[in-house]
């Protein structure tokens, strides 16, 4: 029995850590459904920061993005089964829906391919799922709107790219919050596509239907326009939620600065595209990984909003490196169920 344990011991030991197999001959390919607004296109841009120094370093052997033309299932689809047919050996995946690509997923995997989604994750049991805890992230907003918004009110809801399981999480985790806070009455929902300029619209076009509004819940990339529909309609600017947005923080430090105005900000980082590389390419070295890799929220208080502010180039959005060995701790910490490593500070 000492033995086994001994044995049982050690091989924990090995799994943990950075699995160092030669994965050089070994492609990976991206399929994305959608890059319309700046959180994509850091996404984007973060991905290809790290996948080619990847290729340049040989860790791996490709490591190609393909984006769709629409945000349509089909064409997604579609996409998967050509990669398949191109002999990828790791697929990740931003999914357009959380179900309706599984048959393409199911048959990647029955092809022998790995496939790791993130943000938009898919449900089919073969896949690996990298995700944050999208509807802890709607009932986060929800206290803290009740630490701004004290006596409570009415409150609008901006939901995001519909369909996709992202929205579908946050508005739960939002609908959860009001329950736990009676004070707050959902009164009005819009869809923003997580873009300001529909955002905006989508407020202004809604605006006056409603009764007056102390806060506004929403799922990233919606606050700046958001606030500029209050502006444009000549109503008072509500606790807005942000996203980590440059726009919104640069809104809501200007809006501080003249008159205090305080709020939260919330989301995933861009570069969880980062995470899901690396977690494709260590299962492709042989490491052994959970289905559910769960990777923390940033979250932006009052007292941080200057140090995160300097970070984020115009029209960007707030992000974080997640280097090889950061993701292999990142993994290590959800098979141990040990408290995840933290999203990296400015420096």
């Amino acid at each position: 029995m000492k033995k086994l344990f001994v044995l049982g011991a050690l091989a924990a030991m090995l799994a943990s850590g950075t699995a160092l197999a030669d994965t050089s001959g070994k492609k990976i390919a991206f399929s994305n459904n959608y890059a319309g607004n700046s959180w994509r296109q850091a996404m984007l841009d973060s991905y290809g920061i790290v996948t080619k120094k990847a290729v340049a370093d040989k860790i791996v052997g490709a490591a190609d993005i393909f984006t769709t033309a629409d945000k349509e299932v089909p064409t997604q689809a579609a996409q998967v089964q050509n990669l398949i047919l191109q002999g990828y050996d790791a697929i990740v995946i931003n999914a357009a829906s959380p179900d309706a690509l599984n048959g393409a997923i199911k048959q990647a995997c029955d092809a022998g391919i790995v496939v790791v989604s993130f943000d938009g994750t898919v449900t089919e049991p073969c896949a690996y799922r990298v995700v944050v805890d999208f509807k802890d992230m709607g009932k986060q907003e929800i206290e803290q709107m009740a630490k701004f918004q004290p006596k409570g009110g009415n409150l609008l809801e901006i939901r995001g790219l519909a369909g996709t399981s992202i929205d579908d999480a946050i508005h739960a985790g939002i609908l959860e919050g009001v329950a736990a806070h009676p004070e707050f009455k959902i009164v009005g929902s819009v869809t923003g596509d997580w873009d300001q300029t529909t955002a905006q619209k989508a407020v202004a076009t809604i605006l006056p239907s409603l009764p007056d509004i102390v806060g506004v819940v929403d799922q990233g990339g919606d606050g700046y326009g958001a606030a500029q529909a209050f502006a444009a309609a000549g109503k008072p600017r509500p606790t807005i939620i942000m996203g980590n947005r440059q726009d919104e923080l640069a809104l809501w430090k200007q809006e501080h600065d003249a008159g205090g105005y305080e709020t939260f900000s919330l989301g995933a980082t861009p570069s969880v595209s980062q995470v899901a590389f690396w977690v494709a390419q260590q299962i492709l070295a042989g490491k052994q990984v959970p289905k559910f890799v769960e990777v923390p929220l940033l979250q932006i208080n009052q007292p941080d909003l200057d140090a995160w502010l300097k970070t984020v180039p115009a029209g960007g959005v707030v992000n974080a490196e997640y280097p090889q060995e950061l993701v292999a701790k990142i993994i290590d910490a959800n098979v141990k169920k040990e408290p995840l490593p933290g999203v990296p500070a400015p420096k």
